[in-house]
């Protein structure tokens, strides 16, 4: 009857979680400037650039990205000759290592480790790198693990004919390396104060440096990632972290390095336009350029972003019993008239109701949702029904 309420038991109700993905391609054109760079906000403060969709004085411009570079002053370029920005870029590194790596059992902040293992020797620390932090509007609660890809064009100047800036950016997609997370959902890490995180791999690497790109822009290898490798029998690279709470890829400065013999293979230079030096290798752009130029370097090198999102949707389950001998009369004025049961043809039949909504209340009877069926439900002694409500949260 109404203005009854009636409790739920402990069985009338359950939770679910549902992981909602959603697919994000991040073209190149985006990320390097479709807009003259009318959609990358340089600030002031030159620690990093922001990335939008549509030139950022635009209403209608959606935020993407930002892009950030340092290193550790346990890097060798820390004693670089030529160094500018040098403070900001390494405190930069120390900002992102106390967020994404914590603290050692001295208090010291960890440098940023290429397979996970703080307890390995300093051949695998990360100590000059480029971080990409997606904005929240991309990443939803957390990358979902074993979708991220990431392009990177590392072609140098010899490898094409031309002039000007349509040669140089020509020139740095000639080589492209590929940027796999395969963790999958076993082989990521959580000993991070900011979530699970994987490695990060790439693939495209030969004897002299890269596989470079035939004709139909495809790399020359055999097998796929997690197979057997390219076809000169060289595996994939670690050559970062991805984040997948915080959603923020690590991905270090020796991507643009031959990583078999460690030389210098790309002149980051080549491809971001009106740099003073186009022959300049990682090395001198990460110290004798300002941080938005490094930033431009790496920047305009990318060539394709994809990853699925993840939206957590908790739900709490209620089930509705409604007894047979439950709710067959209401409290609606209109329910009677002249007292008679208006839906009754004939007095001596059965009472009945018809149900149209559920309302959900407080222990002390304060209304806080309610819910409506598709049509009204018709209900008297003879039947009973169960009604679940899902509240989502």
């Amino acid at each position: 009857m109404a203005g009854i309420f009636k409790k739920f038991a402990n069985n009338d109700k359950t939770t679910t979680r549902t992981l909602l993905h959603e697919a994000i391609p991040i073209t190149g054109t985006i990320v390097s400037g479709t807009y003259k760079d009318d959609n990358i906000k340089d600030y002031s403060h030159g620690m990093f650039q922001s990335v939008y969709d549509y030139p950022y004085l635009s209403s209608s411009a959606n935020h993407i990205l930002d892009i950030a570079m340092g290193y550790s002053a346990n890097s060798s370029l820390s004693g670089a000759a030529n160094t500018v920005d040098q403070k900001k870029k390494i405190n930069i590194y120390n900002e992102m290592a106390q967020v994404l790596v914590g603290y050692d059992n001295s208090n010291n902040i960890r440098r940023f480790d290429r397979d996970g293992d703080f307890d390995s020797t300093t051949t695998d620390k990360m100590d000059d790198a480029f971080f990409i932090n997606f904005s929240r509007l991309l990443t939803k609660d957390e990358i979902k693990k074993g979708t991220f890809e990431l392009r990177m064009g590392i072609g140098s100047a010899s490898l094409s004919s031309g002039s000007g800036t349509t040669k140089a950016v020509k020139d740095a997609m000639r080589r492209v390396i590929t940027i796999k997370d395969l963790s999958g959902s076993t082989g990521f890490k959580t000993n991070s104060p900011a979530g699970e995180y994987g490695m990060l791999y790439a693939r495209g690497y030969a004897s002299d440096g890269l596989v470079p790109l035939d004709n139909d822009h495809a790399l020359i290898s055999s097998g796929t990632f997690g197979g057997d490798g390219p076809q000169d029998g060289v595996s994939e690279v670690l050559v970062g972290l991805l984040y997948y709470q915080a959603g923020i890829a690590v991905i270090t400065s020796s991507i643009f390095l031959d990583l078999l013999s460690a030389s210098h293979y790309c002149k980051v230079g080549q491809g971001l336009a009106g740099f003073k030096d186009p022959t300049a290798n990682i090395e001198e752009i990460m110290t004798g350029a300002a941080i938005s130029a490094s930033l431009n370097a790496f920047r305009n090198r990318i060539n394709y972003v994809s990853f699925n999102n993840t939206t957590e949707l908790n739900s709490t389950i209620y089930y509705c019993r409604i007894n047979h001998n439950e709710y067959n009369y209401t409290s609606n004025p209109t329910y009677l008239s002249s007292s008679k049961i208006v839906v009754k043809d004939v007095a001596t039949e059965k009472p009945v109701s018809y149900i149209t909504s559920v309302g959900m209340y407080s222990a002390d009877n304060e209304l806080l949702a309610v819910a409506k069926v598709s049509e009204p439900l018709k209900k008297d002694p003879s039947n009973e029904l169960t009604l679940r409500v899902r509240l989502d949260y």
